[in-house]
């Protein structure tokens, strides 16, 4: 219903194609044999707006991160994505959570212009003009999460925000706050640990306590099972290994990472950084 197909939702919760489809058909024969009905739940029932949440979730950052393909973005995805939770946030406009899902959403879509170069070409944050980001969703952002944060229990959309918030608020890459984005990683760990947040939080670590113990941190996720086996992770050694001047190793690192990825601009970049680490 959101636009994915079963290879994209599998990439996003991280499980392999053949299991989310197992997981689709049984969803479709309990609604069949148990007659749920098509509807809007009851006013004062809110179990159903986590799920739709996470859905809503899950379609912005395929839209925002195309996992395959010869686009970095899909700006279809992401603009219905920023809609449909406009209009959930109009329902319920005292929602921290839901407030906290928007302003991710604005915060990180702020940086599309930039996030592409001339021919599709991917632009890491470090690089990107930041001239180009868009500040009227970049001011929407950090209003609705600086208003949602004294409000409620926090949650991880809400977290998240503050940790694009804080990119966002920065003039240069190299005035990005990352104490502060690691304490944030560190909370976000704790209430929803997963994958990909483990593996974000290293690269804070590496940007607070340098590379060697970014690297540690992911030596360790990896020796307790907690990271998927994905191009993110390679990419990730990768990165940091350069910085430690192990240009060999990187480059490994890198081609293992973009042998792994079904996007092409993505491939490409990760190639690109293998061969300028060629002989070195």
């Amino acid at each position: 219903m959101g636009g994915l197909t079963t290879a994209e939702i599998a990439r996003a919760f991280l499980v392999p194609e053949a299991t989310m489809a197992q997981r689709i058909s049984r969803a479709k024969r309990q609604i069949t044999t148990t007659s749920i009905p098509f509807g809007m739940p009851p006013s004062n029932d809110p179990s159903r707006l986590p799920v739709v949440l996470h859905v809503l979730y899950l379609i912005f950052n395929e839209g925002y991160a195309a996992s395959s393909g010869d686009q970095l973005q899909r700006t279809d995805l992401a603009n219905e994505a920023i809609r449909l939770t406009r209009l959930v946030h109009a329902e319920r406009p005292d929602d921290a959570e839901i407030a906290g899902l928007l302003a991710l959403m604005l915060l990180n879509d702020a940086r599309r212009a930039a996030r592409t170069g001339p021919h599709g070409e991917l632009v890491p944050l470090a690089d990107q003009d930041r001239g180009r980001w868009n500040r009227r969703a970049i001011d929407e952002g950090i209003a609705l999460i600086t208003a949602a944060l004294p409000h409620g229990p926090i949650g991880p959309y809400q977290l998240q925000a503050a940790i694009a918030a804080v990119h966002a608020e920065a003039a240069t890459d190299a005035d990005t706050d990352w104490p502060q984005i690691l304490a944030l990683y560190d909370l976000l760990e704790r209430v929803v640990p997963n994958p990909v947040v483990s593996l974000n939080r290293v690269v804070a670590v590496a940007m607070v306590d340098g590379p060697r113990a970014g690297l540690d941190a992911l030596d360790a996720l990896e020796a307790g099972g907690t990271i998927a086996d994905s191009h993110r992770r390679s990419s990730t050694r990768g990165h940091l290994l350069e910085r430690m001047g192990d240009a060999a190793a990187a480059r490994a690192a890198f081609l293992d990472a973009a042998r792994r990825t079904a996007s092409l601009p993505e491939r490409r970049y990760l190639e690109g950084r293998a061969r300028r680490l060629e002989g070195g």
